[in-house]
This record gives structure tokens, sequence and C-alpha cells, in this order.
């Protein structure tokens, strides 16, 4: 791993302060699930039969089976995988993507993008995920204004975040995964790995020049910045390599930069890979990164 490249943000929008606005009420998949129909059930059935989720029961409640049945018939998945990872808040499965899940990559301007696609299918739990940790993120950010203590109206807002905060990064020109669809409490993403497994995460491989890896992430942290977005949680765990590119995962808790601990989440981001990146021998420190984040030279 010699080279990173930045994406070319030739064309991409400026974003200013304008954000959509998030709608928690009953999806499609709410409806799916209460009516219960026959196609529903027998696809119900066929899910919860597949080895790769007998063990996951924890995770799918009606509405999500009602979630993943809705995704199918829009074309975004033609076929379910198994897991790449599991965590408290969610797991994430790799998928045979549809005709909508190709369509939304080569629009997204990615090169040669495959009829079927390999996608992400990424399942946030109702039940078990941690309510208050996301409670913290959510608070203060102008797009989820008047959201209640409902667990479940929380977790499909914090759905809808992640898919925004992928496109937003996008247009600013940072590597981030492709966001394909999203309904209720389950994110389509694009996959980003090979035939081999997912891509490693940056502490997982030998940064071979690391200068040029941290100038790479430093210029990405300031065009999330310059877009109104701070990531929230970024470190060498939530940074990966994937064909000679440096790619930013796990952008659900990123806030505005409006958000009352906006300052704290960029300190600490700017911790944590300044400290990653000295360990490597690069010279840096947290103060320089995140006068070159904001862009204050006077800092």
């Amino acid at each position: 791993m010699a080279e990173f490249g930045l994406v070319d943000t030739e064309g991409a929008d400026a974003p200013g302060d304008e954000w959509e606005e998030i709608d928690v009420s009953d999806t499609e998949a709410d409806r799916i699930a209460r009516k219960r129909d026959r196609k529903f059930a027998q696809f119900r059935e066929r899910i919860t039969d597949a080895d790769q989720f007998k063990l996951e029961e924890s995770v799918f409640d009606e509405a999500t089976y009602g979630a993943l049945y809705k995704l199918v018939q829009d074309g975004y998945v033609d076929a379910f995988g198994g897991p790449l990872s599991t965590g408290k808040e969610a797991n994430v499965y790799q998928a045979l993507g549809g005709d909508g899940a190709a369509t939304a990559l080569t629009e997204s301007g990615l090169d040669a993008a495959p009829d079927q696609p390999e996608v992400a299918v990424k399942v946030y739990r109702i039940n078990t995920s941690n309510f208050r940790d996301m409670r913290d993120y959510l608070e203060g950010d102008p797009r989820f204004e008047g959201i209640g203590s409902d667990k479940g109206a929380v977790v499909k807002a914090w759905v809808r975040k992640e898919h925004s905060n992928l496109g937003r990064a996008r247009d600013a020109g940072v590597r981030v995964p492709v966001p394909i669809a999203a309904e209720r409490n389950v994110l389509i993403m694009e996959y980003i790995g090979a035939e081999s497994g997912r891509a490693k995460r940056l502490t997982e491989v030998e940064v071979q020049n690391p200068e040029t890896a941290f100038e790479v992430v430093r210029e990405y942290m300031r065009r999330l910045y310059d877009a109104g977005l701070i990531h929230g949680d970024l470190s060498e765990f939530n940074l990966v390599v994937h064909e000679g590119e440096l790619v930013v995962i796990d952008l659900g808790q990123a806030v505005t930069v409006h958000h009352p601990n906006a300052e704290d989440f960029l300190q600490r981001d700017c911790e944590n890979v300044a400290s990653f990146f000295r360990r490597q021998g690069v010279e840096t420190c947290a103060d320089d990164l995140r006068a070159f984040v904001v862009d204050d030279p006077g800092e």
C-alpha cells in the first residue's frame, strides 16, 4: 500500500447550510409487515430458514423483514449472502444487488458498475441498539428536531442520517461507500471489498507511505468540515483501503458543524488521527490537524 489518491471534486456541488428534513413516520416496510400477505410470508420464511440468518433473531423484527422485502421488490437486492460484521448496533451482510443498485452505483459515477453488483446491507437493531448513545449524536442536529424518545423512530432517523451523510460526503469529494437505498432500519450501500473479503482497515495493513496517507485523511476531514459535517468517530478503525484508495466508513454518527458537541467531536477525531499517524512516523499533532481542517492559519 504505497500510493493513495484523492477523489476528484470536479463538478461536485458546493453544499451550504441546507439540510433535508428527515421523515421518521411509518414506512412501506411497516405497512407490509402489518398486512402480512402471502408473498411476504413466503419471503419471511425463506429468510428465517437461511443459514446466515438463523442466529440473528435479535436483529429481525416483523418490520425489518418488511424492509428487506421492500428492498428486494424495488430491485436493490437480488440475493443475500453471509455476514460481513456484527456489532451492538447493527449487522452488515454481503448481498447481490439488483437493477436498482446497479443504477444507483452507475449514477454515482463509479466506473463500469456491474449489472449485478455486490452491495452491503446494514441492518440496525431496533430493540438492542444503544439508544442513549444515538440520542447524544441526534440531539442538536437541525435535521432531527422534534424526534421524540421512541426507540424505533430514533433508529429510523439514524439510518436516514447515515444515508444523508454518505451522500453529502460524496458530493464534497470524500471517498465513502455509495449510499444506495434506505428503508426503515436497513441501509443498502456499496460493498467495499473484493472476492477475498471486506476491505482491510487502516489498522490491519502496513502503511508504507504514511505521509501521503495522512495528507489524504486530513484533506478528507477538511472536505467534510467544509460540507458542514464532522465524522465524530474517526480513527484508523473507520478508514479502509480499497483498490489503492482510502475510504471513510461508518458515518452514521457524523454531526453538523452546528451541533452543540461539534467542537468536542472534531477535537477527538483530530486526536485519534494524529495519534495513529504519529505512530507511523508522521510529525503531526491534534492542534495542527484541527487548524488545517477548519482552515485557520492563526491556530
